[in-house]
């Protein structure tokens, strides 16, 4: 029975996000044949994959190095190698529904990486349909923001929400918007790149995008240990971080040094939520969202920006809005979100004929 009412809902929620009718006699039949899809989770370091069942459990993974192939097909044969003896030891590739991936600038619509700036391969690259001819199986790939939305939608936070907006604080920051139940991808494709919104006009910092001023530029891991840099810089008082080489300093040191009482550090936090709490505020306005959901590494920080947060969204947010949108932390493990998302997209896919 549990099995039952686990699988119908995501299900439900998965085709809620394609905006498909519920095919459940149609689903429910293919699927005793069909029991999993696969997950797949590009990162500019590392590369996750895993097979997972209709309840949402990852029952095998695996992961590469993505960087250690400068070839795109190099990097698929890699992939196909370590999934493979995965896939057999459940059953084959006849237990398969689909293939779901998550990659950084990924289009829903064509299937597509699109000149992804921290991606070894340049361009635009047919990735889903290189998987689908190496291994037969039906295959999706959205951006990676958007897949971790899906897997906290399925799974996670955001259960039963119709409207919550997703945002992963890593390297970048990345965002999924879900609006009446149904991923927000634009005409396009690229809906939704809200760490790419401008929030400093004047002398705003240089990103990787080409642009200045980007959210992601502040209040990304890396933000936080280039504001680290900047504060060392132009302040004098003894700090913990001073004893770390100012080119090494990473968020993490910034979060210990905080713990242990550090104020500068606790201050880099404070200007770092502050800006993001601004920030929110407008996206609010945006699509009054139920929720804002903060997934990453930076998120784990607690109160040490969720505070900073909370209180300048307080103070900028219009007032119709004031007190209706939660801020909640993921609720999904750093690897199983995105890889948990990127499958849910394989069980819309139809059989390959």
């Amino acid at each position: 029975k549990d099995f039952v009412v686990s699988f119908c809902f995501v299900i439900f929620v998965t085709n809620k996000i394609n905006n498909n009718p519920l095919k459940t006699d149609y689903i429910m039949n293919s699927n005793m044949e069909k029991p999993y899809v696969v997950g797949i989770d590009i990162g500019g370091t590392n590369t996750v994959f895993g097979i997972v069942d209709a309840r949402g459990t990852i029952i095998a993974s695996g992961s590469i190095k993505t960087g250690a192939y400068p070839e795109v097909e190099d990097y698929v044969d890699a992939v196909c190698k370590n999934l493979l003896p995965l896939i057999s030891a459940n059953g084959g590739v006849d237990k398969i529904k689909g293939i779901g991936i998550g990659a950084p600038n990924g289009n829903y619509y064509s299937g597509t990486i699109e000149f992804a700036p921290n991606l070894p391969w340049k361009g635009i690259i047919s990735l889903a349909a290189m998987f689908e001819e190496r291994l037969g199986i039906p295959t999706a790939l959205t951006n990676d923001a958007n897949a971790a939305a899906i897997g906290e939608m399925t799974y996670g936070a955001a259960r039963g929400m119709k409207d919550f907006i997703m945002i992963t604080l890593g390297t970048g920051v990345g965002s999924g918007i879900v609006i009446n139940g149904q991923m927000v991808y634009g005409h396009d494709g690229f809906a939704g790149e809200l760490g790419h919104t401008i929030i400093r006009r004047e002398n705003g910092r240089m990103c990787g995008c080409g642009r200045k001023g980007c959210l992601e530029t502040y209040c990304s891991a890396t933000g936080v240990a280039r504001t680290a840099r900047e504060f060392l810089a132009a302040r004098t008082e003894p700090s913990l971080l001073r004893s770390i080489p100012a080119e090494s300093i990473t968020s993490k040191d910034v979060y210990d040094a905080a713990v242990k009482g550090d104020k500068l550090a606790k201050d880099i936090f404070d200007f770092t939520g502050q800006i993001l709490g601004e920030a929110l505020a407008d996206f609010i306005a945006f699509s009054s969202p139920e929720a804002i959901i903060l997934f990453g590494g930076l998120a784990k920080s607690g109160d040490y920006i969720f505070k900073p947060i909370q209180k300048a969204i307080d103070e900028n947010i219009l007032t119709i809005y004031r007190g209706k949108t939660k801020l909640l932390m993921s609720e999904l493990k750093d690897s199983d979100a995105a890889v948990l998302g990127a499958s849910a997209l394989g069980w819309e896919l139809k059989d390959m004929k």
